[in-house]
């Protein structure tokens, strides 16, 4: 099971997750042994536990058998000299990943509301691959994740990290044709569902539900002033 992957180790994490078929693809397999994630939890918090860690300021860092499952679901919008957004960055892991797989010649933004984490996260990847950020392959900014990024769309694939209310159009309209969203849709503390939209060649969505879930609410910086 996906909660019996625990690890001491990243590479023991990542061989544990692929023991219980989180993976399908090698590339995700190889992502996740590459983005090692003791650069993204705090020394308070255990890295290669197959839960959820604070990393500060009332956020977490997601489970890795939750990354390992988005990772799924996008990778092949992750493909080299692809674009990737991601919404609700926080400690920039996934921002890490998706610049492996998409590769020197790749784009991959993180927009995150909390200006703390912004920071914490550059220093983050800079701890991983100093050339991430400086290559300009890797852009985190401090921003409304809910408005997206539209200077640097459209993107490929977009990943939302926290419960949208309902469809967020605005990031559907900055979603590239042919490209997917994976987003959790739902009212806070109550029932969510995390949601894949698919746009085609035509600019038509069409819209899968993947599983139930449960994240924090899609927000501002002003509710955790």
């Amino acid at each position: 099971m996906a909660w019996r992957s625990h690890g001491r180790t990243n590479a023991e994490l990542v061989a544990n997750l692929e023991r219980n078929e989180l993976f399908k693809s090698p590339r995700v397999r190889e992502a996740m042994m590459a983005t090692d994630r003791g650069h993204f939890v705090p020394r308070s918090g255990n890295p290669y536990a197959d839960a959820p860690q604070l990393i500060g300021h009332g956020a977490t860092i997601s489970a890795p058998h939750m990354h390992a499952e988005c990772l799924e679901i996008l990778k092949d919008h992750l493909v080299p000299g692809t674009s990737a957004l991601d919404i609700g960055s926080g400690s920039g892991y996934l921002c890490a990943a998706f610049a492996h797989m998409v590769g020197p010649t790749g784009k991959v933004v993180g927009v995150e509301h909390i200006e703390e984490l912004v920071h914490d996260s550059i220093g983050n990847l800079n701890a991983l691959d100093p050339s991430l950020i400086a290559s300009g392959r890797v852009k985190l900014v401090a921003g409304d994740g809910r408005a997206g990024y539209p200077a640097g769309a459209p993107f490929n694939a977009i990943h939302v990290g926290a419960a949208a209310p309902e469809t967020p159009q605005t990031l559907l309209d900055q979603l590239a044709p042919g490209g997917r969203m994976v987003v959790p849709v739902g009212p806070a503390h109550d029932v969510q569902y995390l949601e894949q939209f698919d746009k085609d060649a035509d600019g038509v969505v069409h819209n899968t539900t993947l599983m139930g879930v449960r994240y924090v609410p899609l927000s501002d910086r002003s509710k955790y002033s």
